[in-house]
């Protein structure tokens, strides 16, 4: 684990950067980079693009060729350890010792096994001065998803939730438009853009039948999203559908574990009427996919497991009570984000089904990580205890 430190001015200048990348980097960590001359002034700057575009450190560079700038010898600031491998753009780590930069300020380790550490002792054996840890907790808070599933190839699961006061989605007849304000809605959207993909369930498509894309704001990209629907009851015009991005679905049919092609059941009229479904989604450029074992009910640790094959950082799930309970239920949910609204419904449906719970030692336990007011809403970040990686 780095040691972390305060950034200072230029440090804050290129975290500024990585934030500026927030929504576009996916499945890429929001990078930013700011190099500076001997005597302080800002020579170029930039933050990593789309993925397969350029990374913060070239785009830095490049900023300070198109202003005129020697950077022989100068400062840069990057909130991610320069990359040492060739993947779809090359070394970065290279394109700093090509340019005969100096010094090297880097917030964070790269854990991802293709870089952990190379980036570093290449500049170093260049000869070029490494310090790690200025804007590291910063920096770890953009990048919590990649972070997580370098590390323990799992996604970060952030669970968002509207409900009254007294914690209720929706009244006992299933209204919930809305119980939260407007600005809470917009708010929530934040958290869809900054995803790799928005996950929910079978249940909440078929309820409500939503569109679950980024509306509320700009975004250059529409995160995937997941459903999970067990046996495939997924209606072919539902409105989540939506050309520019891929969706997912996962039902409870096995799947070849290398392939990841379905295993369809012995039955002959079982397997005609999901390999029609599976057909029609298909059709509509949707993947299904399958699971390990055939059985009833979707395994969510599989889920996860496999969101990260797919180079899902962050999974932001949206669905209803039973989903929700699952995911608690198995310690999946690093997350909560829930809106309370200022209202007392008295009665309604829950925010989560879970097993009934004998003794407060067997509760789920999470820690306070944010209060912020929305509007006349409350927004409560929470975060599972301990952490998972942090």
């Amino acid at each position: 684990m780095n040691s972390q430190e305060p950034p200072n001015a230029f440090m804050a200048l290129a975290l500024e950067q990585a934030q500026a990348a927030l929504f576009l980097t996916s499945p890429n960590p929001r990078v930013g980079c700011v190099i500076t001359s001997k005597s302080g002034e800002v020579l170029g700057q930039g933050h990593t693009q789309a993925a397969g575009q350029a990374h913060a450190e070239v785009m830095a560079l490049r900023d300070a060729s198109e202003k005129g700038h020697s950077v022989k010898g100068a400062t840069v600031y990057v909130t991610l350890e320069p990359c040492a491998h060739t993947g779809r753009t090359s070394p970065c780590c290279d394109a700093l010792i090509h340019a005969g930069v100096g010094e090297v300020h880097v917030s964070l380790l790269d854990p991802n096994p293709l870089v952990s550490g190379q980036g570093v002792a290449r500049l170093q054996a260049h000869g070029i001065s490494v310090h790690l840890g200025q804007g590291g907790q910063e920096a770890q808070e953009l990048n919590i998803g990649f972070l997580k599933r370098m590390r323990l190839q799992t996604p970060w699961i952030r669970s968002k939730i509207a409900a009254s006061i007294d914690g209720h989605t929706a009244t006992d007849s299933g209204v919930s438009q809305w119980i939260t304000c407007e600005a809470s809605r917009a708010d929530g959207h934040s958290y869809r853009a900054r995803a790799c993909c928005i996950l929910t369930g079978i249940g909440t498509l078929l309820a409500d039948d939503p569109s679950l894309d980024v509306r509320a704001l700009e975004t250059p990209r529409q995160p995937d999203l997941v459903v999970l629907d067990s046996s495939l009851r997924t209606p072919v015009n539902a409105k989540i559908f939506h050309p520019q991005r891929r969706t997912y679905i996962y039902c409870a049919l096995q799947c070849d574990p290398q392939s990841q092609e379905l295993i369809f059941p012995d039955h002959p009229a079982q397997a005609h009427a999901f390999k029609q479904k599976v057909q029609a989604l298909n059709q509509l450029g949707v993947t299904v996919l399958g699971q390990p074992k055939a059985q009833k009910q979707l395994d969510l640790t599989y889920v996860m497991t496999d969101l990260a094959r797919l180079q899902m950082n962050e999974v932001h799930v949206e669905a209803g009570a039973i989903l929700n309970g699952g995911l608690l239920k198995e310690g999946l949910i690093d997350e909560l984000v829930l809106y309370m609204a200022p209202t007392w419904l008295g009665s309604g449906k829950a925010m989560s089904v879970m097993p009934l719970t004998s003794t407060l030692t067997r509760a789920q336990q999470f820690s306070w990580h944010d209060i912020t007011l929305v509007d006349k809403d409350l927004r409560l970040t929470l975060r599972r205890t301990p952490a998972p990686f942090i």
